[in-house]
């Protein structure tokens, strides 16, 4: 067996700038966001189908979700009046200056509904409030993996067809597991529901980014990040096994959703373990763009 080649550059740096970004703050960053976002979705549904603890309980939790996502952000770019420069202009192709528009419209929207629900107050706008959420709570939970994919990481830029899926379906999961953990058991169908098919599409999204990403995917399955990531999957299974099958038991509906929010927490931040990695190892760099190379000198039909 030949030993895998050592790649290294000028002065012993990386090809690419691994991105500074703290993994507490942007992996929860992450998580939060999605969590919150898919939240505002279940709360709609709930409001409108007449499952007011559910909606109410998913309404307070969004805005406990973004106000944790916002105050992590917001650390991790040092001080806050560097968000609000982000504010200055509005640039559509840039991730950044996108998203944080959408959490400065979606934020007051979740606030408003979550006071309404709370106080009983103003129950149109209260509803108004609720549908403007759950229509910016999509793209704020699948925008961050934009964001990512938008850089030079190879793990997360290699994906950056599938991550917004992954991300979506993480952020159903986890919102779906926070509506088992606080919902009556009554009101749990919908959730539980949601949790299968986010469990699927999670699995399937990950399956086929990790196909698609050649010798890139190992850094999905080696190290810290695959560790989390291999956790992830089965904490995200049980739990939806768990959500499908203990309809009758309070106790394991809560221990169904609590492994759901575990598992899409540990899928953002292995995802994020996993982009780290790939900047950081030259190879991850240069063997992909050499084989690009190769396929475009040789035409479509090469091998």
């Amino acid at each position: 067996m030949v030993p895998r080649a050592e790649f290294d550059s000028y002065y012993g740096r990386p090809v690419i700038k691994a991105p500074s970004w703290s993994a507490r703050d942007i992996a929860g960053y992450f998580f939060l966001g999605g969590l919150a976002g898919a939240g505002s979705v279940l709360a709609a549904g709930a409001h409108l189908s007449g499952r007011t603890a559910t909606a109410t309980a998913m309404k307070i939790s969004s805005l406990a979700a973004v106000t944790l996502s916002a105050a992590a952000l917001v650390n991790d770019l040092g001080r806050p009046s560097r968000f609000v420069n982000m504010l200055r202009v509005f640039k559509p192709t840039s991730p950044m200056s996108v998203g944080s528009w959408l959490l400065s419209a979606y934020g007051p929207c979740a606030g408003a509904a979550a006071f309404c629900a709370v106080t009983g107050r103003l129950p149109r706008a209260g509803a108004a409030a609720t549908g403007a959420a759950a229509v910016f709570g999509p793209a704020v939970a699948a925008y961050t993996a934009v964001l990512a994919a938008d850089t030079a990481v190879p793990a997360w830029h290699g994906a950056h067809r599938e991550l917004p899926y992954v991300f979506s379906a993480s952020a159903a999961a986890a919102a779906s597991g926070m509506a088992l953990v606080l919902a009556p058991p009554r009101e749990s169908a919908p959730a539980r529901y949601a949790a299968v098919l986010a469990a699927v599409g999670e699995v399937s999204a990950m399956t086929a980014a990790e196909r698609r990403l050649g010798m890139v995917a190992e850094t999905y399955r080696e190290g810290r990040a695959g560790n989390l990531l291999r956790a992830a999957r089965v904490l995200t299974v049980a739990g939806a096994a768990g959500a499908a099958l203990s309809a009758g038991s309070r106790r394991a509906t809560v221990g169904s959703g609590a492994l759901l929010l575990a598992g899409s927490a540990c899928t953002r931040f292995g995802i994020f373990a996993a982009g780290i990695a790939s900047a950081e190892d030259p190879a991850y760099t240069v063997l992909p763009q050499r084989a690009r190379k190769e396929r475009a000198a040789h035409g479509p039909d090469a091998d």
